[in-house]
């Protein structure tokens, strides 16, 4: 029996405004047949979205949604979390969203340790606004805002998360669905904060700009520079140049979750417990 993805649609909002064959779509079934297989109800479930083609996903969903202001989306969940420690919380943003204007939000989102998962739908372009540079474009590429050639080194978010403290981060193609499905399934799993890249093709302002002219070759190029992390770990630092590690790439489970932490806070000023010490952060999740 195929899948119904209706009653987890808005489908008012139907068909979606994205561009044909864009990866957008893949990411949102990945994400609901991942709410199907934990089994969370809707009302257990908030989506948070910010400005761009991936600002559309919360239009999308039939979950509680926000959709909020440019860059802001994981300070958005944080507080949504913080008043809601009950509910699975999603924040879906571009790489620009998350990476240039939000960049210090996720930094300080995965420094917190946060519960929530924050997917970012890495298309290494601004897609909505025309094709400008943004933190992932190649260099050398051609945008509207730097038509000689991006002379901007390439930002890689999956680094950037792990060492900012993330402690779960993945990265996976749209060319893989079922993959990518089973990584949005571990990062709702675990509980702190998970970083999630979906490798995702802007055919229309990324490649047929930069001489891919078709979504597929789009995707072929994607796959030329991606690789599973259990191969791309056995080659040599020179082989590894150029490419990105897919699958789960951090998964720590020592370190304390922060709504946990921010109850310790609330405990202490209510008389139930005497005043935090280093041995607090000692605790296993």
């Amino acid at each position: 029996m195929a899948f119904n993805y209706d009653s987890y649609l808005r489908l008012e909002k139907m068909p979606t405004l994205w561009c044909w064959g864009c990866g957008d779509g893949i990411v949102l079934k990945s994400f609901i047949r991942a709410v199907e297989k934990l089994g969370l109800s809707k009302d257990e479930v908030c989506v948070v979205s910010g400005i761009g083609c991936s600002g559309r996903f919360s239009s999308y969903v039939d979950f509680n949604t926000v959709h909020t202001t440019h860059g802001r989306t994981v300070a958005f969940a944080t507080g949504i979390k913080l008043a809601n420690p009950d509910k699975t919380v999603v924040c879906v943003a571009g790489d620009g969203d998350a990476l240039a204007i939000g960049g210090n939000h996720t930094i300080h989102g995965c420094r917190r340790n946060i519960d929530m998962t924050l997917i970012v739908i890495q298309n290494f372009i601004y897609g909505l606004t025309n094709s400008q540079t943004s933190p992932t474009t190649p260099q050398g590429m051609w945008t509207v805002s730097q038509k000689a050639g991006n002379i901007d080194p390439t930002f890689d978010g999956c680094e950037l998360a792990i060492a900012a403290g993330a402690s779960f981060v993945g990265r996976e193609n749209v060319t893989a669905p079922k993959k990518l499905e089973k990584l949005f399934v571990e990062a709702m799993k675990h509980k702190g904060f998970s970083y999630i890249e979906a490798m995702s093709n802007c055919h229309i302002n990324l490649g047929r700009k930069n001489k891919m002219q078709s979504a597929m070759e789009n995707l072929d190029w994607i796959d030329s520079i991606t690789m599973p992390k259990k191969k791309y770990d056995a080659l040599s630092p020179e082989e590894q140049l150029n490419l990105l590690p897919t699958g789960i790439l951090k998964q720590d489970t020592e370190v304390r979750e922060y709504c946990d932490m921010y109850q310790d806070i609330i405990d202490v000023h209510q008389g139930k417990r005497g005043p935090i010490t280093q041995d607090d952060f000692k605790k296993k999740i």
